[in-house]
């Protein structure tokens, strides 16, 4: 039975490359071994510099990885409806995590339904100017109307994308500015593009955020006043966690919402 022996040959070779094979399935996917999955956060760009301190503290403490995106939260909003593989999403405007929540979008509650998230600030807006401008600033934009002819250009978010753009052409109209400023616009996709134009000099001044302007970095770059909240309608800027988001992000939820996060969001210029 010669055909028998050759077979009884291979047999042990195979069934070595078998169990190696079986062995290497079985570690790979042992849950005990498994690293906790990356906690992917799209975020609004007002939160650039206070959320990166939070999560600095978060990651120390915890040992889960963070990475954050940043950018205007209507476009996030529509590229979460698009796909995109997010777990937490922190918007500036909380009528986007509304409308994710209404199409299905984020986390399902145990007592049925769709998570509508937690609002976790409010924000307000600044003037602001580089360092060494002639502009003279107060809550009226008094000096910003006497000194208007040395602007050449007036930086705002766009207010069809970024909820800070929309509560600056408020603030404007409130005024009695928007028609005299409305010439000399350049529109930042959001907030922090917005900022970047006056620090860069492609805007001799603008609104931003008052979480961008007190910010260390941007506070030694130029000068800014708080605006009156009354000015415009409030920025209530809501968090959700996403429908796929993973067990270890329900931590995170929970570290944004504690005294401590609290308290550095205050620093900041939120109110929470």
């Amino acid at each position: 039975m010669p055909h028998q022996k050759r077979a009884s040959k291979a047999g042990p070779g195979l069934r070595r490359r078998h169990c190696l094979a079986l062995l290497a399935l079985g570690l790979a996917a042992r849950p005990s071994w498994a690293k906790p999955p990356v906690l992917r956060v799209a975020a609004a760009s007002d939160l650039k510099f206070v959320l990166a301190q939070l999560l600095e503290t978060f990651q120390k403490e915890t040992g889960l990885k963070v990475e954050a995106s940043y950018g205007s939260s209507g476009n996030f909003a529509r590229q979460i409806r698009q796909g995109l593989p997010v777990h937490l999403f922190m918007s500036a405007d909380e009528s986007w995590v509304l409308q994710l929540a209404e199409a299905g979008l984020t986390r399902t509650l145990l007592e049925g339904g769709h998570d509508r998230g937690r609002v976790y600030a409010e924000g307000h807006l600044a003037l602001y100017v580089p360092q060494g401008s002639a502009l003279k600033l107060d809550a009226e934009l008094r000096g910003l109307r006497a000194g208007w002819a040395t602007v050449g250009k007036f930086a705002i978010a766009n207010p069809e994308l970024a909820p800070y753009g929309r509560a600056a052409r408020e603030a404007l109209e409130k005024l009695g500015m928007w028609q005299l400023v409305k010439p000399k616009l350049v529109l930042g996709e959001n907030i922090a593009q917005a900022t970047q134009f006056i620090t860069t000099g492609a805007a001799q001044a603008g609104i931003t955020s008052v979480s961008l302007a007190s910010a260390p970095e941007l506070s030694r770059l130029g000068r800014h006043i708080t605006l009156p909240g009354t000015l415009h309608a409030p920025i209530r800027q809501r968090m959700v966690l996403l429908k796929d988001a993973p067990d270890t992000a329900l931590r995170l939820y929970a570290y944004l919402q504690s005294p401590a996060a609290q308290a550095v969001f205050r620093r900041y210029g939120f109110a929470v």
